[in-house]
């Protein structure tokens, strides 16, 4: 990987695991420093039993070609996330790249679960921890990256379509980082502009997805390993088409070194599509495409958001028309 990234400073909230352990390597192939955020350390154990920790992900950004700072934060408390902005602010004076995959909610979704059997307890922990801990991140994280040359914030979900996810709660919280991405970008755009407070530069929020994740938690379910992960195929179709954490991440990777990030402020993006314009690998040299296989597989496209899609959200409403003259609404 070019080392296109070298010197910027980036944070990875969930970075113990998945998809946030293979954003932060990849960060860290093309020479970015890394925090690497999140509850699991080698002194405090996994609340969901799995057993990566932070400074292993710390290591491999590190052995990668960038720099890994392992740091302990609950992001679902306030004062914690207070905590690790004014550190970042005191050790680099802003970040780069912020990318939010806090989730935590592996072993808690029910899709066999209808909305009037829905298991409150666990719902309420969906939520927190894949909405609340993101509207703290953004709440004390966010104005690290104003000012910034081509600053990035990345908002990790799954799919990017707007169509029902089959679950109540999963499909909630897994669009709300979409919307999030789409609502934080229109809010960086005004903050770029010459109205705006000194020091305040353009930024660029996103949301995107990976495939079918071949995470450590998965290859766990289906009882196989990274290098015997084929051996699950033949129980779960789909799994083919499967790919690493590590290929999301060189896609996170290589939007943040892009020239023009504007062009994708607001939208959600998929590893696929990312990695085919990029001409990207994943780990071992694959280059799998889940909408292709999808459309091959069961007959008909795999719907994503597009133009169309996002027309309804842009500027045309009454709350957009107010926001651009900088007016309360109704008043």
């Amino acid at each position: 990987m070019p080392k296109d990234l070298s010197g910027r400073i980036a944070l990875v909230a969930g970075a113990t695991r998945g998809a946030g352990r293979g954003i932060a390597t990849a960060l860290g192939e093309r020479g970015a420093i890394v925090y690497c955020t999140g509850r699991t350390t080698r002194e405090s154990k996994s609340p969901i039993g799995r057993p990566e920790t932070i400074e292993e992900t710390a290591e491999r950004v590190t052995a990668a070609g960038g720099t890994g700072i392992a740091v302990r934060v609950d992001h679902g408390v306030p004062e914690q996330v207070a905590a690790l902005a004014e550190r970042v602010r005191a050790e680099h004076g802003g970040l780069d790249v912020v990318v939010d995959d806090i989730w935590g909610g592996e072993t808690l979704i029910e899709f066999s679960a209808k909305p009037w059997e829905i298991d409150l307890d666990k719902a309420r922990s969906m939520l927190d921890g894949a909405i609340w801990t993101h509207v703290v991140n953004v709440r004390h994280l966010s104005s690290l990256v104003l000012g910034r040359e081509r600053a990035l914030w990345v908002e990790v979900t799954d799919g990017d379509a707007f169509g029902y996810r089959g679950m109540l709660v999963y499909d909630l919280v897994k669009m709300a980082a979409i919307r999030l991405a789409f609502g934080l970008g229109q809010e960086f755009a005004r903050a770029g502009t010459d109205a705006s407070p000194k020091g305040f530069g353009p930024a660029t929020a996103i949301a995107i997805t990976p495939g079918f994740l071949r995470s450590e938690e998965m290859l766990a379910t289906f009882g196989v390993t990274e290098a015997n992960w084929r051996d699950a195929v033949a129980k779960v179709p789909d799994f083919v088409a499967s790919e690493t954490p590590l290929y999301v991440g060189r896609c996170v990777a290589a939007i943040a070194a892009e020239p023009d990030l504007a062009k994708r402020n607001g939208r959600v993006f998929a590893s696929w599509d990312v990695a085919r314009a990029h001409d990207l690998t994943d780990a071992d040299g694959a280059r799998p495409h889940w909408a292709e296989y999808f459309a091959e597989t069961y007959g008909r496209p795999f719907r994503r958001a597009d133009d169309e899609a996002y027309r309804s959200w842009e500027k045309d409403s009454l709350f957009g028309i107010y926001m651009e003259k900088d007016l309360t609404f109704g008043g």
